[in-house]
C-alpha cells in the first residue's frame, strides 16, 4: 500500500491523475527547519515527515513532501495570517521566484528523495487585487500565499519547470522515482 504523508488536497489530487491508490497519513511534525538554503530545507521536512510514517508502517512505501517559495534567498511557507500573506504576494509581484519541493520515498526499506525547482513569474498585481485574494482565504495554507491551481493563477505571467511542482509534488520526477522503486509500472501502483 502507497501512503501519502500529507493531508494536501493538491498532492492528493496529483496522487489520483497518476493513478495511484493511497491512503493519507499525516506526519504530526513540526513545519520548521533551521535551514537557509531551500533545498535542504524542503529535504530536511520531507525526510523527517517520511520517516515519522514509515516508522508506523514499515511494510508500506511512504510518499511524503515538502514545498516552499523563495524569492531573493527568503523562503516563505504558508503565512501565518492575512497580513503576512499580503506582504509575501506584494514581494513575489512583476517578479521570478523559485518553488522547491522536496520529495522523500521509503519502500520496502529503500529511500530515494530529490528537490525540484520551478521558476514562476509574477506579473504586477495592485494591492486591490492582492487584498481581494486574501480576503477569499485561498492563500492561507499555501506557500508563498498562492495557488496556482486557483484563483491565483491570475497572478503567473509564465511557468519554467513542472507545474506540478508548483501545486506540491513533481509528477514527472515522482513517476521516475516510483518506478525505479516497483510501486508502480506502466501506470499501475504496485
Amino acid at each position: 500500500m502507497i501512503i501519502l504523508a500529507s493531508q494536501s488536497p493538491r498532492r492528493r489530487e496529483i496522487l489520483e491523475k497518476m493513478g495511484l491508490e493511497f491512503r493519507v497519513c499525516p506526519a504530526e511534525i513540526g513545519e520548521k527547519a533551521e535551514e537557509r538554503d531551500p533545498r535542504r530545507y524542503v529535504l530536511r521536512l520531507a525526510g523527517r515527515k517520511a520517516l515519522w510514517v514509515w516508522l508506523k508502517h514499515k511494510s508500506d512505501s511512504v510518499i511524503a513532501a515538502d514545498t516552499v517559495v523563495c524569492l531573493d534567498s527568503r523562503i516563505m511557507g504558508k503565512p501565518k495570517d492575512r497580513e503576512e500573506a499580503f506582504f509575501m504576494l506584494k514581494s513575489l509581484s512583476g517578479k521570478r521566484h523559485h518553488v522547491y519541493t522536496g520529495v522523500y520515498v521509503i519502500s520496502k526499506g529503500r529511500v530515494r528523495h530529490f528537490c525540484e525547482d520551478t521558476a514562476v513569474y509574477f506579473r504586477e498585481i495592485s494591492d486591490g487585487l492582492i487584498r481581494e485574494y486574501v480576503e477569499s482565504g485561498e492563500p492561507m495554507d499555501k506557500a508563498g500565499a498562492y495557488g496556482a491551481q486557483g484563483a491565483g493563477g491570475r497572478f503567473v505571467s509564465r511557468i519554467e519547470g513542472d507545474f506540478y511542482n508548483v501545486m506540491g509534488l513533481p509528477m514527472c520526477s515522482l513517476s521516475c522515482v516510483l518506478e525505479e522503486l516497483g510501486v508502480m509500472s506502466g501506470g499501475n501502483a504496485g
